[in-house]
């Protein structure tokens, strides 16, 4: 079973759900801030997804900004970075699908049909 942590007001999260229902494949959702993923759960999703830890930040967030995270995170060890997105879904990029297997972070038809409809 796929899992999309998503922000139900998110309009590339309603993109992404939009996508998997039209292609009829099953997810179940978490509210990425009601329920963000643990520490573990995100070090086991940027192990998976076999990109770097900065993809999994919301760059273009409201609270990336206040934080000076751009400027930040260049110096912080991994450990920081994740304890850091585990604290805040707000954080992190949506929407983020898994299947325990392989991730997606983002929604880009091509990766999406690429990675769940093929």
């Amino acid at each position: 079973m796929r899992t999309m942590y998503l922000y139900p007001a998110c309009g590339t999260c309603k993109k992404a759900q939009k996508y998997l229902k039209e292609n009829n494949i099953s997810f179940a959702e978490k509210h990425i801030v009601n329920e963000p993923p643990s520490k573990d759960e995100l070090q086991a999703l940027v192990e998976k997804s076999d990109l770097p830890i900065q993809k999994f930040f919301n760059t273009s967030g409201k609270k990336y900004r206040e934080l000076h995270l751009k400027e930040k995170l260049k110096d912080m060890e991994e450990e920081e970075k994740l304890a850091l997105l585990a604290s805040d879904g707000m954080l992190i990029k949506r929407p983020i699908v898994t299947d325990g297997n392989r991730v997606t972070v983002g929604f880009k038809e091509e990766t999406f049909a690429d990675t769940w409809v093929k």
